[in-house]
């Protein structure tokens, strides 16, 4: 098989040149960074799983209108999606108080918020991907005031949604993370939503027992990470089949 041109390398994908003009080939690691990636560690078997978990998300949203990159899966390990030129922000929702957000308001880990909350951050690993407010979105030209309506629009639509699919398998969605490309026909130009949606960007807990179900537990040293992807895959009806055994799968990335 001839090999194919990487197009980028980051600290949980590798993106190669598409089969055909407009796609690319979205690749899966095992590679687990934390805090800016100052942790580093493996997660056996994550590409496979979050490969498959974002596909099914992916094509849900998709059925509910959401518009994304996702085109198919390919293997295991690698889906096909359309090349977007992707806003540089990261959009993160909150629903119970955790992380970042607890730290910084004194807040108690579980606490309910009043309402869904809404944060941007610029992508930069250099700078530690800092928070911004839409005046230094449409100041430094990241996207228009139209943009970021439909990118709040559109991610409340994702959190409204996803929470009620968690809820139904016994999860509490407690915030997550979003990006967004521009996708380009000619002249005409749609936000559609690109990277991934797994349990690397969500925080996921038991809606029972509270357990954190997500890389919290890779981040937290609280173990039994891979028990824990195992299990949300488990939950959604998605673990590949013959379970543990088959989750390196073929190292198709060339």
């Amino acid at each position: 098989m001839a090999r194919r041109r990487q197009i980028y390398e980051g600290k949980a994908k590798v993106l190669f040149e598409g089969p055909e003009p407009g796609t690319l080939v979205q690749y899966f690691k095992d590679d687990a960074t934390a805090f800016n990636n100052k942790k580093k560690g493996t997660i056996t078997g994550k590409g496979v799983l979050n490969n498959r978990i974002s596909e099914y998300l992916m094509i849900k949203l998709g059925e509910i209108g959401i518009p994304t990159h996702f085109v198919r899966r390919l293997n295991m390990r690698e889906q096909l999606v359309r090349e977007v030129e992707i806003i540089p922000l990261e959009v993160v929702v909150r629903n119970i108080s955790a992380g970042s957000l607890a730290q910084r308001f004194g807040l108690s880990e579980g606490t309910p918020l009043p309402r869904s909350i809404v944060e941007y951050y610029f992508k930069s690993d250099a700078l530690g991907d800092p928070m911004v407010a839409e005046e230094h979105i449409t100041a430094f030209g990241w996207a228009t005031t139209q943009d970021i309506d439909e990118l709040m629009s559109m991610s409340l639509r994702v959190n409204d949604f996803l929470t009620g699919l968690f809820l139904g398998v016994g999860i509490r969605l407690v915030d997550f993370k979003l990006e967004f490309g521009r996708l380009y026909n000619g002249d005409d130009m749609q936000i559609v939503l690109a990277d991934e949606i797994s349990p690397d960007n969500c925080r996921l807990w038991d809606l029972k027992t509270g357990e954190k179900m997500d890389k919290d537990r890779f981040r937290r040293d609280l173990g039994n990470v891979e028990d824990a992807y195992q299990e949300v895959a488990r939950r959604l009806g998605i673990l590949p089949e013959g379970g543990p055994r088959d989750l390196k799968g073929p190292e198709t990335m060339q």
